[in-house]
């Protein structure tokens, strides 16, 4: 399904006219320059992310060894909603991403929900990401917390620069962060089998099967990821072609590691596992010996700068095409077209992620906020890009059967986030006021006998 070809529409879309006349480059364009082991690896960076440093711990405190069913529902929900974005991003490669499927279904107003939600979710997501990582550093240094606050100003610090120099660079970032990622899993899941025990996983269900469904809410961190490489589709070579490819092997490289970690957890730690603060430490512990707490560290540090890296140049390009549009201020807008680097936005989303961290440190308010923050916001972008991928890609196709799918998942997942629904309200609040207030100055000086201050002309 996911490496079948999709054809590119030709009729209005985001790579044609849009509803407002503007010109786009002509469909099937593209001015981009990564490949498809690049955007595979921008996926399975942004997928498997930080997710498998802590979670499988506290999943299995949840359910016990049924935890792992958890697990394989969550590569199964993955499988239909990564398809769907497959399918949107080949037929409309934009910097938008999510947001410009929302104008295209919905309109302004549905896309300037959908970017903001998405792009304020990030810096809270980023400096949550970056103190897990900094948390594995601490353990095998020492420091405490001031490891941990200076590991995740260094995080952050170098995937800004990173994506500063461009998309390229980056992607090759990630393409080599991936390939070290997988094999140092690999490798320590190979190690510490020989140490499992079948006895591990009995009682398989000790707090009830019902207990399955909590272990699966505590593993949406996880899920997040899917929607992140659709405002990179336009700097795929051959989007139509590779993004679709590039979603199928990250759905398979992730899927596995996934299980086989969560697997490899239960069945060498045993009970300890629901208490280990490091198990992958501990997992990494039981076939290299003690000395693995560095090794685990550094597979922290690769983890959390592949999700990361990964999240910054999409939120970046985003960024861009929500000034370029209007839903943020048009001087973010440089850098929306393929090729090009979103400098001005990426600065204001590290500035965000800069100051979600500062607030940490001087309130010590852990991550786990900022973590209940941005998950209940890509649930918000999720739900409302399945539902414009319902409108948009054609009936009774393989894309349109998997957002039908998706849309199941994505209804679990909203009664799931429950409360923490309440910041993507109050940001969907946020950005209908401002196209609200932005309509209004912009008509203002055109009213008869209007009292407002003359709006200064644009550039040429």
């Amino acid at each position: 399904m996911f490496n079948r070809r999709l054809d590119l529409v030709n009729d209005t879309e985001v790579n044609g006219a849009d509803a407002d006349g503007s010109a786009a480059p002509a469909p099937g364009a593209s001015g981009g320059r990564l490949t498809l082991g690049q955007g595979t690896a921008m996926y399975v960076g942004a997928v498997l992310g930080t997710g498998v440093i802590a979670l499988p711990a506290l999943a299995a405190r949840a359910a016990g060894p049924a935890s792992l069913l958890a697990w394989a529902l969550l590569v199964v929900m993955s499988a239909p909603l990564a398809a769907t974005f497959a399918a949107l991003g080949a037929r409309h490669p934009d910097a938008g991403g999510v947001s410009t499927y929302a104008r295209l279904a919905f309109g302004e107003r549905a896309a300037a929900v959908v970017g903001w939600c998405f792009y304020f979710a990030v810096p809270p997501g980023a400096a949550a990401a970056a103190l897990f990582g900094g948390a594995y550093v601490a353990e095998a240094a020492g420091g405490g917390r001031t490891t941990v606050l200076l590991t995740a100003a260094l995080l952050m610090a170098v995937v800004t620069a990173a994506n500063a120099v461009g998309v390229q660079a980056s992607g090759r970032l990630q393409f080599a962060l991936a390939g070290l990622l997988v094999v140092l899993l690999l490798v320590s899941v190979g190690l510490s089998l020989p140490h499992a025990h079948t006895g591990n996983l009995t009682p398989f269900a000790p707090h009830g099967w019902t207990a399955i469904g909590s272990a699966a809410a505590l593993l949406v961190w996880s899920f997040a990821g899917w929607e992140a490489i659709t405002h990179l589709a336009a700097e795929f070579r051959r989007p139509a072609r590779d993004l679709p490819r590039a979603t199928g092997a990250a759905v398979a490289v992730v899927g596995v590691l996934y299980l086989l970690l969560a697997f490899a957890i239960i069945a060498v730690l045993g009970p300890g596992a629901a208490d280990s603060p490091a198990p992958l430490g501990d997992l990494m512990a039981s076939g290299l010996g003690g000395g693995a707490r560095w090794l685990a560290a550094g597979a922290a540090l690769l983890l959390t700068l592949g999700a990361m890296n990964a999240y910054y140049a999409g939120a970046a390009k985003l960024g861009s095409a929500l000034g370029r549009d209007g839903a943020l201020p048009a001087w973010l807008g440089r850098g929306s077209v393929a090729g090009e680097v979103p400098r001005r936005s990426l600065g204001a989303n590290s500035t965000l992620s800069f100051a979600c961290l500062a607030v940490v440190g001087l309130t010590d308010v852990g991550p786990k906020p900022l973590v209940l923050l941005t998950t209940g916001s890509f649930v918000t972008v999720y739900a409302i890009g399945v539902a414009a991928a319902l409108r948009l890609l054609p009936r009774r196709t393989a894309g349109w059967y998997a957002a039908a799918v998706a849309l199941v998942s994505v209804a679990a997942l909203l009664l799931m986030s429950g409360r923490y629904l309440v910041w993507p309200l109050v940001v969907t609040g946020a950005s209908l006021l401002y196209l609200r207030r932005r309509r209004a100055a912009a008509s203002a000086p055109a009213e008869p006998g209007g009292t407002a201050e003359p709006q200064p002309a644009e550039a040429g």
